[in-house]
């Protein structure tokens, strides 16, 4: 085991020149919103300042499209030249006049289709701009269209298709999973892609894998479960990935554009919550990996959890940002997590700015089950999530029935912490499997230091039951009330600020409301289930839209709401802010379900909002 701590700061040797890179510079001037989540660095930030905290009261609806059906859509829009690309019409790619929202041109997906890159897309252009090209996958072909016309490239791939089940080592038809439902990014002439593998047994592997954008050829490979004789080969047991699937990125990717490095948060090995057939550290799942964007080589990595069985996948893009350290202004990459950490790494060397401690976490009662026996700690920043839930955490709003109900699973069920590993008997979690920080919940402001994330407490109770063939399964198992709430007392949703300069919490405020409570004049609850994606502006905003159907600016000092608006449907992931006209534009994809229970669920009226100021 100590080799194995040890071997996880050590570096594979970079161009030494690289370290010369001005410390402040962007990976991106932030002033369009030409990529997933802004730019390339993933920080959800915007430089525009045009709306501020003086003027953003006086924001008005500038124009609507209506998604056109009743789906449910987490889209983050792109804006190139005028041009807006969302994904309405039964998962059609469409393209919008970025002033006006007229329709331009629509791309409607292959016949059958069921799986599609739904929270957003890949922009690549030429050097002389006389190809443009956007670039998608559905039903696990990745595909390329002319981003002029909407027009399939068929020299792209097959006709126009790559079929990502090919290349895994792996027979494809045994594969029931691998195409993620974000949309990697794209570095020079390359598009870098992660993968959703399914969660049980027999998964895909999850390599990451570059393509060319002009050919769709594969270009290079990262094996995430590894081979012989690569690097962290001997933490599993022998020829794991023959059989072993997961460890796979199936939330965001960030590039440091001027280094040429890509950072990519992994997923925990599957099966989630039983490891018995893989017993080890398991690199490289849960890990933050720096890997050359041109050749795919490690340049470091950091493992969050060792052979995960609590599916604490990493999957919030890693944020790039430069920090005043110790009064060094240090080039640093953060990673927030479902535990509700906040990781931070000098993001050439690894080396973590605070001190991590290997701690000592509970044993296993398992037969045959190893876990591991230490795991890492931040000392700093401090959590931004609940990780304790006891009886004493109920929430004040329960039903006698509930409220008797969860006590009795509580007090029945192992509870001693993050790490208390799975069983028969039952094990408490929070934030929780699906709790914590997720896909699109942090936006930074790259020179200032700060961080800004959205997480969810969301306890779970796994249970561990035989699955017929000699292994162990569990549910998910969130704990939700009868009227689908949790029972953990609110804010089930919270919005935190920091000042990564110091590694402190500035501020921290409940985001949303439940509109079911709110009307019986209970607030300050924080939404319930979301996936909220914040973005952050110049203008000492933050944007965010909820799933109570308010879209909100937030002040950047002190968390004080400066401007909201109802809107017909809720929100899910993060707007984008562009200027057209010279007017700058906030926009919203609102189509997301409200209801908390199945029966409170209705047709959802989908439609994106873009907001700007009156003009003058």
């Amino acid at each position: 085991m100590q080799s194995f701590v040890m071997q996880r700061f050590e570096m594979v040797r970079f161009p030494a020149a690289l370290l010369l890179v001005a410390l402040a510079a962007f990976a991106q001037d932030h002033q369009t919103w030409g990529d997933y989540l802004g730019a390339a660095d993933s920080a959800q930030y915007s430089a525009l300042s045009q709306i501020n905290r003086a003027n953003v009261a006086q924001l008005e609806v500038a124009w609507t499209f209506p998604t056109g059906d009743h789906n449910k859509y987490a889209f983050n829009p792109l804006v190139v030249d005028g041009r807006v690309f969302v994904l309405a019409r039964n998962n059609s790619i469409v393209a919008l006049n970025a002033t006006t929202g007229q329709e331009i041109w629509v791309h409607a997906p292959a016949a059958g289709t069921t799986l599609i890159t739904s929270r957003g897309i890949n922009y690549w252009e030429s050097p002389d701009r006389a190809d443009q090209r956007l670039l998608y996958a559905s039903n696990h072909f990745l595909r390329a269209i002319d981003a002029r016309t909407g027009k399939t490239i068929s020299s792209f791939g097959d006709g126009g298709a790559v079929d990502l089940k090919q290349g895994l080592d792996r027979d494809p038809s045994t594969i029931k999973l691998v195409q993620s439902t974000t949309p990697g990014r794209v570095f020079e002439n390359l598009l870098i892609l992660g993968s959703a593998t399914n969660q049980g047994y027999g998964s895909a592997p999850g390599d990451i894998r570059a393509f060319d954008v002009r050919s769709g050829k594969l270009v290079w490979t990262f094996h995430t479960i590894p081979r012989p004789g690569e690097f962290g080969y001997d933490t599993w047991p022998k020829d794991a990935w023959k059989r072993v699937g997961g460890a796979n990125v199936w939330g965001e990717m960030s590039l440091d554009v001027k280094r040429g490095i890509l950072y990519a948060p992994t997923a925990s090995p599957k099966y989630n919550f039983y490891g018995v057939d893989r017993a080890g550290a398991n690199l490289f799942g849960d890990c933050l990996l720096a890997l050359d964007a041109r050749t795919g080589k490690r340049i470091w990595h950091f493992q969050m959890v060792h052979h995960d069985i609590w599916d604490y996948d990493d999957n919030t893009a890693p944020k790039l940002l430069t920090v005043n350290h110790d009064g060094t202004p240090v080039d640093v990459v953060v990673e927030v997590s479902k535990q509700g950490f906040v990781w931070v790494f000098n993001r050439v060397t690894g080396e973590p700015l605070w001190p991590i401690e290997e701690r000592a976490v509970p044993r296993s009662d398992m037969p045959g089950e190893e876990a591991w026996p230490t795991q890492p700690f931040p000392s700093k920043p401090p959590p931004f999530a609940r990780q304790k839930f006891t009886v004493d955490d109920l929430s004040p709003y329960l039903t006698p029935e509930d409220r008797a109900r969860f006590r009795d699973e509580i007090l029945s069920a192992r509870n001693e912490g993050l790490f208390t590993p799975p069983g028969k008997r039952g094990t408490i979690q929070v934030p929780g499997n699906n709790g914590g920080a997720n896909w699109g919940g942090a936006a930074v402001d790259p020179a200032s230091g700060q961080l800004f994330v959205v997480s969810k407490d969301l306890p779970a109770l796994l249970r561990l039951e035989p699955d017929g063939g000699g292994r162990f399964t569990s549910g998910f198992g969130f704990l939700i009330a009868s009227d689908g709430l949790s029972p953990i007392a609110p804010p089930w949703t919270s919005l935190t600020a920091y000042d990564l300069n110091a590694g402190t919490i500035r501020w921290k405020i409940p985001l949303g409301e439940v509109p079911e409570l709110a009307a019986q004049g209970i607030r300050n609850t924080g939404t319930h289930y979301p996936k909220v994606g914040p973005v952050v502006t110049a203008g000492g905003l933050i944007f965010t839209g909820t799933r109570d159907r308010k879209v909100r600016a937030i002040d950047v000092t002190d968390g004080k709401v400066l401007w909201e608006h109802t809107l017909p449907a809720a929100l899910e992931g993060a707007p984008a802010v562009y200027e057209a006209g010279g007017r700058e534009v906030v926009l919203f994809c609102a189509s997301a379900q409200e209801g908390l229970t199945p029966n409170t669920q209705v047709a959802i009226p989908g439609e994106y909002v873009a907001f700007r100021l009156p003009a003058r």
